[in-house]
């Protein structure tokens, strides 16, 4: 496998609120979003970034995750989960080298522990406030996701380590965006043919979100928030970076999703 591409994904969407993606907008409106999530070919493994939701959530999404169902509720089907739609590819479990966190909410987790023999990559600030999150954060971190025997991790340490480059090459960039979450990180892909992408995840729900005239529904600090977008707007503009939010209904039809891809 020499060539590098980036594939894009959508794990079904969630049903809930405006307001629970732009603050303080649409009362009581409806809203549904997407649930993207990634995979990088390299010639030096596959990785996966994030997974999207559990496919526990296709046949039960109440009994999987709680009372954050209420709020977030899951539209999706058993062949949208992560490893089945690999498959589908003819990629296999054991052929995946990493598996990448953004963050560990429920709609970003559905990779750990489905893949043997990745190396599962993240911020060891989120992991550690994933088992002992503050009240108001609980529903977002389902540990039956994270807390599984076995797996192999990697931590990286916040600001020390911002920037890393998974294989060395530049193609994969991890930039420490905290502010969603305490160890929430983004992703920077310079691919050879497509050039600079910039996964903002959830450091940037939505275009209003990046363009600085909505904050998220959902925030673990307003500064950091804030301050996290600002470095991306930044790292975009000096990169020529192709951006893509985290969770636009609008934007998200707009890029090539599998199988078609960028490299």
């Amino acid at each position: 496998m020499g060539e590098i591409e980036l594939h894009m994904f959508q794990c079904g969407t969630l049903k809930c609120k405006l307001h629970n993606i732009k603050m303080n907008q649409g009362a009581n409106t409806d809203y549904e979003i997407p649930v993207p999530w990634y995979l990088l070919k390299h010639p030096k493994g596959l990785v996966v970034i994030d997974g999207g939701n559990a496919v526990e959530c296709a046949s039960d999404p109440r009994g999987y995750w709680g009372g954050i169902s209420k709020t977030y509720w899951p539209v999706m089907q058993e062949s949208d989960g992560c490893v089945q739609k690999l498959a589908a590819m003819g990629i296999s479990p054991d052929d995946v080298t990493h598996v990448v966190q953004s963050h560990l909410h429920l709609d970003h987790t559905g990779a750990i522990g489905r893949f043997p023999n990745a190396v599962h990559v993240v911020q060891r600030r989120e992991y550690e406030y994933a088992y002992a999150p503050d009240w108001f954060a609980a529903g977002g971190y389902i540990r039956a996701d994270f807390d599984r025997p076995g797996l192999k991790w990697q931590f990286l340490e916040a600001e020390a380590t911002d920037g890393y480059d998974l294989f060395g090459d530049g193609t994969l960039k991890m930039i420490f965006t905290p502010g969603h979450a305490p160890g929430h990180q983004s992703f920077l892909v310079t691919l050879p043919k497509s050039g600079a992408i910039l996964l903002a995840v959830d450091a940037a729900y939505t275009l209003d979100h990046w363009n600085e005239r909505a904050l998220p529904g959902f925030l673990a600090s307003t500064v950091d928030t804030v301050r996290s977008v600002q470095k991306l707007r930044s790292l975009a503009a000096k990169t020529d970076a192709k951006v893509v939010t985290g969770h636009d209904p609008d934007a998200w039809p707009s890029f090539k999703q599998s199988p078609g891809f960028y490299d």
